[in-house]
């Protein structure tokens, strides 16, 4: 089974960016890519080619929604699973992107001590 290493996360608060990066690098030992913004995202994801996308719903410019439909058009997101890490999400939209692709909402604040075996437990039930 190809196991989860890289994972780009789309985040425009440097302090939870920092806090979600030393989580994932520092403690489950993954490769991350921070974004800004959806835009930067987009501009970056195919040269990094993640395992997994970790993102916000607000997010300036482009929400995370709308994020997720143009990563549609540039990445495979039946293979590269997307996870929302969010605070602000109405429990209607849940349809809306389970139907887009987007595998699992964690909600903020999150444990960093629990974030990489987290997102370790949704990459496993995908390739597992």
């Amino acid at each position: 089974m190809k196991q989860l290493k890289r994972i780009l996360h789309v985040e425009d608060v440097p302090s939870i960016q920092v806090v979600t990066r030393i989580a994932l690098e520092k403690l489950g030992g993954l490769e991350v890519l921070s974004c800004q913004s959806g835009q930067a995202a987009l501009d970056q994801v195919q040269a990094f080619a993640p395992d997994l996308i970790l993102l916000d719903v607000m997010l300036p410019q482009m929400d995370g929604i709308e994020l997720v439909r143009q990563l549609a058009d540039l990445v495979d997101l039946q293979q590269t699973p997307v996870v929302f890490l969010t605070g602000h999400l109405q429990p209607e939209r849940l349809q809306e992107l389970r139907q887009l692709g987007v595998r699992q909402v964690l909600g903020k604040p999150f444990d960093p001590l629990q974030l990489a075996t987290q997102l370790r437990q949704i990459w496993e039930a995908e390739h597992g």
